[in-house]
């Protein structure tokens, strides 16, 4: 049951770290025309960092993984066939990094980039040669990122709901008589 939860668990840090990443996408492209803030200046683009938070395992995972092609069985294969290939059907040890990790929100940086200077010498917030600092935020490059953070959301809600589901399973196999 443990292997339920940590997989619950994991899978919520996922979505708890991509609604961060939403929320500062949204502020974002909220912000795209704000030439003046507290702080003096345009508004400046926000990218959120994040960070792999290893998981201490409380149950045994197997370190290495013995696969056998499931294509064909050696038993099942006639002789002349078997001696032709038993090299490429024997196990095969694969290396396998056991340690799970959560993802954590390491903090929220500002982009450095420089702002867009466009040439509006009406505008209240232009300079002397009449240009106007606008924030650093593409709409484009904004909107591949909120697409790509609503995947990762959606897939680890996915997950969540697999993980439920085979735990469902799980516990029911008794019950069925």
């Amino acid at each position: 049951m443990r292997a339920f939860l940590k997989a619950l668990e994991i899978s919520s840090s996922a979505l708890t770290a991509q609604r961060i990443r939403i929320n500062t996408i949204a502020s974002n492209l909220a912000n795209i025309h704000t030439t003046r803030t507290e702080e003096g200046g345009p508004y400046v683009r926000k990218e959120v960092i994040f960070k792999a938070k290893p998981v201490q395992e409380e149950f045994w995972v197997e370190k290495n993984i013995f696969l056998r092609p499931v294509v064909f069985h050696l038993l099942y294969l006639p002789d002349f066939i078997r001696e032709r290939i038993k090299d490429r059907l024997l196990p095969t040890k694969i290396p396998v990094d056991s340690t799970l990790a959560q993802v954590e929100v390491e903090g929220i940086v500002e982009d450095p980039r420089p702002p867009i200077l466009k040439y509006e010498p009406g505008h209240p917030d232009a300079d002397q040669y009449g240009y106007v600092a606008y924030p650093n935020v593409n709409p484009v490059e904004e909107m591949v990122n909120l697409i790509s953070a609503q995947r990762a959301f959606e897939a680890n809600v996915a997950a969540i709901n697999a993980t439920r589901q085979i735990s469902d399973f799980a516990l029911n196999i008794g019950r069925r008589t």
